[in-house]
């Protein structure tokens, strides 16, 4: 009993070390490529990375760029793969850890985001600039949608890219919580700029509101002024922004 104890304990060591050693090529074999498409992996499946990363969504492709990650091994005996991870791709950096508990079920844990803001407009009919930086401590996801979390999203150095050129705008912040399956709410204030702007925004499932003043101590620049007729509505000598719909 004592060599066949021996020996079961060398086969599991054995495989635990062809586990630990597996090369990142063979995610080629169990990832999607209609979902994620991978170039140059290196490394191992459990502490790895790729030169490139593809997502596919419906509005086309979002790049990731080099990518590194680690695998936590004992998080797969709960069915519920937990990655570390961080992506480069110019300016647009991502950062913090994933718990997989769903093909549209995750945990986020100490995100840290940054992208280019004119990647908006592929999402929605906008011309903006600048930088969209969000942190957050935790985020939960269900069914693809926000399921509770808390945190800060910044638009740095924001502008509107209108006809005649880019239209600085300054620079604005709005911190979110959201309670266990509870709607988000979100307060926004200005840290910088010449277009001051305070409000709310609120999303319940996919059904979103926003209330926001747009004010200035100082003459506004006529495109700005133009810009804001076309999206807002004229409240005195400011602008109100009152938008309500469905994602």
């Amino acid at each position: 009993m004592t060599r066949l104890a021996a020996a079961a304990a060398l086969v599991l060591l054995l495989f635990a070390a062809l586990l630990t050693s597996a090369p990142a090529r063979l995610l080629y074999l169990v990832v999607p490529e209609e979902l994620v498409v991978l170039r140059g992996l290196s490394g191992t499946v459990w502490d790895g990375s790729a030169s490139g990363v593809l997502l596919r969504l419906p509005q086309g492709y979002f790049q990731l760029g080099l990518v590194d990650w680690s695998l936590h091994p004992l998080s797969l005996l709960t069915l519920s793969p937990h990655l570390s991870l961080s992506s480069r791709w110019g300016k647009q950096t991502i950062a913090g850890d994933v718990i997989l508990r769903g093909p549209q079920d995750m945990d986020l844990i100490d995100l840290e985001v940054q992208v280019a803001a004119n990647l908006l407009g592929r999402f929605a009919p906008v011309a903006v600039d600048g930088l969209f930086s969000l942190q957050a401590q935790a985020l939960q996801l269900r069914d693809g949608l926000p399921y509770s979390g808390k945190g800060r999203l910044v638009w740095q150095d924001a502008g509107w890219s209108s006809p005649r050129g880019l239209v600085p705008l300054g620079s604005y912040a709005m911190d979110f919580e959201q309670p266990d399956d509870g709607a988000v709410d979100g307060e926004i204030i200005t840290l910088s700029g010449p277009l001051q702007a305070t409000g709310s925004l609120q999303l319940q499932q996919r059904h979103y509101a926003v209330d926001v003043q747009l004010r200035s101590d100082t003459a506004l620049d006529q495109q700005v002024t133009q810009m804001l007729s076309l999206i807002a509505q004229p409240d005195g000598a400011d602008f109100r922004l009152a938008l309500e719909g469905d994602l």
